[in-house]
């Protein structure tokens, strides 16, 4: 996990940079609990609209899970159970 991920989880929430429409933007991502089936996992979430292809920069930089209102994205080779313990 990286330094910016446990910095996260320890505030409740992380700035970070964002390319929406075009334009780079700051936006605030809070970590949260989800249920997934009998999972239940923690995540960075925004109720902004965010390309498919950033969630998933995104995800693989920080090191945790990242949903937008339109998806949702995993750090590359992991799934849910692997956040679960957080």
């Amino acid at each position: 996990m990286t330094q910016q991920a446990q910095e996260a989880l320890r505030a409740g929430s992380i700035k970070l940079k964002v390319i929406r429409s075009g334009m780079y933007q700051q936006l605030t991502f809070k970590v949260r609990k989800t249920n997934l089936g009998n999972i239940t996992y923690t995540e960075l979430y925004t109720e902004r609209l965010i390309d498919a292809n950033e969630l998933s920069r995104l995800a693989n930089e920080i090191g945790l899970p990242v949903e937008a209102q339109n998806g949702r994205a995993f750090p590359k080779g992991t799934s849910a159970g692997d956040f679960s313990s957080l």
